[in-house]
């Protein structure tokens, strides 16, 4: 598959893929005779990793290091060390789902309870002084 392709394949640029490329982050793609990138169905995979990965916010500087790990290949510690980054980046996003989770059912309680709120703010039984605490409503 050539560079255009992959790309609309994941929604990138032919320019991201050569910088992705060029700093690291996927392996080198095998080249044709007229030098032409010819990207198999591995370094698709690799594509789809990468760009989810960083959309997921691993730094490009993890890329590179996991990608580089990869090529090394030889002992048991490269695989670790690869494990050991995806699984830093699972607990990081396992984290922040848990912050989102928060954050979508506060936003949840404050829509179901916006009216009522008004309401109470407009009937003088809620002032600035008097409001309910947020961080110890019931969940």
């Amino acid at each position: 598959m050539n560079i255009k392709k992959a790309a609309e394949m994941f929604d990138l640029t032919p320019d991201t893929l050569r910088y992705y490329e060029r700093v690291g982050v996927i392996p080198p793609v095998h080249r044709n005779e007229s030098g032409y990138r010819e990207y198999t169905t591995n370094d698709l995979n690799w594509i789809y990793l990468a760009k989810h990965l960083r959309n997921a916010g691993l730094s490009v500087e993890s890329l590179i290091e996991f990608a580089s790990l990869a090529q090394l290949r030889e002992t048991q510690n490269v695989e670790e060390a690869q494990k050991q980054i995806l699984a830093d980046q699972l607990e990081e996003i396992e984290q922040k789902i848990s912050e989102m989770e928060e954050v979508r059912d506060l936003l949840a309680y404050k829509v179901a309870t916006y009216d009522d709120h008004i309401a109470k703010f407009k009937a003088g039984e809620m002032t600035p002084d008097k409001v309910e605490k947020l961080w110890e409503r019931k969940k």
